[in-house]
């Protein structure tokens, strides 16, 4: 569960009235899509950084749906991560490559998202792909993700790259030989997942890719449907899901995207189950919306933050209270919001037993994998490299 700072809130409302807030310059327009800025490195809190690279060709429908499906199931593995005492945060960024609609001098790929921790971002950008056959390049769109993110300096944190596609990683101008191996000497794991049988993965250097990185080679059915086990708990979950959307008290020039985003976000699941998944993720500690949300803003920045912020860009409802009122009503929502993280934790691994049960059930071991299973179980692997692991 989310740590309540209920208790410093309150205490602090005693020693600072915040009777006048500053007037700061006026913000800017909100863009499209929130990609919050990264925050300086500190060295007691690690990271892991995850660079999707998605062949989006015209035979990947598949594989785009099963990112799309298991996206969430992704984020609440990684949010069991530890390193030591400390839970590292998230980055991901996502890159497309294969389509004809981008122009070969660009060697028909394209970066998504830099390194961002708005989740809501990652999954929206992920349900606007659509295909369209072009050429695929994978040497490039590895040295792009290489050589275009901003990636950790510290030897601590997890830094991968996953590539998935179908067709040969020899083609194009990039040699992969050469934007492989760069990518190791920065610290930086390349995981490949090929659309495919085994043997053709070897025999087109899918495999010898992950090798010269460290990496992990595996194999999926792109076309395999991803299948979503209905469990007792799958109804609440939304319902609890939907009624912590009512905790968010958006400010500024991203308050209104931020919002909308969330929403959406929410809309997209297409079953229960995915929305589940996505219920879980948002009660664990990487859903983190500090850039439009006060309570994320002041449990992560402290109740200075309040100082900073135009009164017009505060919330309706918060406008006539005076500064006390101000600190405890942002109080009130984080401990709401933490108490339906709680149940809706207690919950999800009530789910996962369940799903665990039927799973074993229905004798499921012998299927394939799909893109979210290979993903996972390469980063649990690497992860003890890093010294993380995933005690629940």
């Amino acid at each position: 569960m989310r740590s309540s700072r209920i208790s410093v809130l309150t205490a602090l409302v005693g020693c600072i009235g915040l009777p006048a807030l500053a007037q700061p310059t006026a913000q800017p327009e909100p863009p499209v899509i929130i990609s919050r800025p990264i925050a300086p490195e500190h060295a007691e809190t690690p990271k892991i950084q995850l660079a999707i690279l998605l062949d989006t060709s015209g035979s990947m429908d598949g594989l785009i749906e099963q990112a799309k499906a298991q996206l969430w199931s992704i984020v609440n593995e990684l949010a069991l991560a530890r390193q030591g005492p400390q839970r590292p945060t998230l980055e991901v960024a996502l890159y497309e490559y294969g389509k004809q609609s981008i122009p070969m001098e660009e060697n028909q790929l394209r970066q998504i998202l830099p390194f961002t921790a708005d989740l809501d971002a990652v999954s929206l950008e992920l349900f606007k792909l659509e295909t369209n056959g072009g050429e695929e390049y994978c040497g490039a769109v590895i040295e792009a993700a290489v050589k275009g993110l901003q990636w950790s300096q510290r030897r601590e944190d997890l830094k991968m790259i996953v590539i998935a596609g179908n067709e040969p990683f020899t083609q194009g101008g990039v040699d992969f030989h050469q934007s492989v191996p760069e990518a190791i000497a920065r610290g930086i794991v390349v995981n490949t997942i090929f659309c495919g049988n085994e043997a053709e993965g070897i025999s087109t250097g899918w495999q010898e890719g992950a090798q010269l990185a460290d990496g992990q080679f595996s194999i999926i059915d792109q076309n395999a449907q991803v299948e979503h086990i209905p469990a007792p708990q799958d109804d609440e979950l939304m319902s609890l899901s939907i009624e912590l959307n009512t905790t968010y008290l958006g400010y500024g020039a991203h308050a209104r995207a931020g919002v909308a985003a969330q929403t959406a976000a929410d809309a997209a699941a297409p079953t229960p189950a995915v929305a589940a998944e996505r219920a879980n993720a948002k009660a664990s500690h990487l859903y983190d919306n500090r850039t439009w949300d006060l309570v994320d803003a002041v449990r992560e920045e402290g109740v200075e933050v309040l100082a900073s912020i135009d009164e017009e860009a505060l919330p309706d409802v918060m406008k006539d209270m005076d500064g006390q009122q101000r600190v405890l009503f942002i109080a009130e929502n984080q401990q709401k919001r933490d108490d339906l993280a709680g149940r809706i934790q207690t919950l999800s691994q009530e789910r996962d037993a369940f799903i665990a049960q039927e799973r074993q059930r229905r004798a499921e071991s012998g299927e394939a994998l799909t893109f979210g299973q290979q993903l996972i179980k390469a980063i649990r692997e690497q992860a003890q490299r890093v010294g993380l692991n995933f005690d629940r």
